[in-house]
């Protein structure tokens, strides 16, 4: 169950912050290739919609990372600030950039799970979609 709430954070030096009014407290992790060169590993995100404020743009760039979404970081230390859909400007935003209790967060879904390579897991059971169908459901 998707509960909205308001979460505040920031990148890893200050030089950003920012509030997340609707933010779904359902995990979502992503195993595209595109994602684990950009984290390192999956990206785990929550889903933040359009109603997020940044504070210290000036220190945020932006990369176009896909005919879809685009990427943005702090252009000061390098912290992940969000993925954003080109189309509805829809946001997730990097889990450990949150501050505060994270007890209402639940590891809910996992996407491009056929690319997830086979030297990690998670024990978490949660709801898995393939690249085809994350390209039918929010691409297509």
């Amino acid at each position: 169950m998707t509960h909205p709430a308001s979460k505040t954070g920031q990148c890893l030096c200050g030089a950003v912050t920012f509030t997340a009014t609707n933010v779904n407290t359902n995990l979502n992790a992503c195993h595209c290739d595109m994602c684990r060169r950009w984290s390192g590993g999956p990206f785990m995100a929550l889903s933040c919609g359009r109603e997020v404020d940044f504070d210290g743009e000036e220190n945020i760039a932006v990369f176009d990372s896909s005919e879809w979404a685009e990427r943005g970081f702090c252009k000061q230390c390098g912290s992940h600030l969000f993925y954003r859909l080109k189309d509805t400007a829809e946001m997730e935003i990097p889990v450990g950039l949150f501050e505060g209790n994270t007890d209402d967060l639940k590891f809910e879904l996992q996407v491009f799970i056929d690319h997830k390579p086979d030297y990690y897991s998670f024990a978490n059971q949660t709801e898995t979609m393939t690249e085809q169908q994350v390209i039918e459901k929010y691409v297509l």
